[in-house]
């Protein structure tokens, strides 16, 4: 099992987003982690159809696309 990075949280934590000690020693390691994820904007990876779905509509091939337009 891999140890907590505490080094990392508690940079990020008191550094980036500027918690008191007390605040970030009262959070939990899953509410640091839901606070790091609402400020740097990371979500869930996208499942297997929506990833598929997007393939279809967005192809590489930009003339492929639904309702492309030149």
């Amino acid at each position: 099992m891999t140890p907590f990075p505490w080094k990392q949280a508690m940079g990020f934590g008191l550094g980036v987003l500027r918690l008191s000690p007390h605040e970030f020693w009262s959070m939990t390691p899953r509410e640091l982690a839901c606070a790091i994820e609402a400020f740097t904007g990371r979500t869930t990876p996208l499942d297997r159809a929506t990833l598929t779905q997007l393939m279809q509509r967005y192809p590489d091939d930009v003339s492929l696309r639904q309702n492309y337009r030149e």
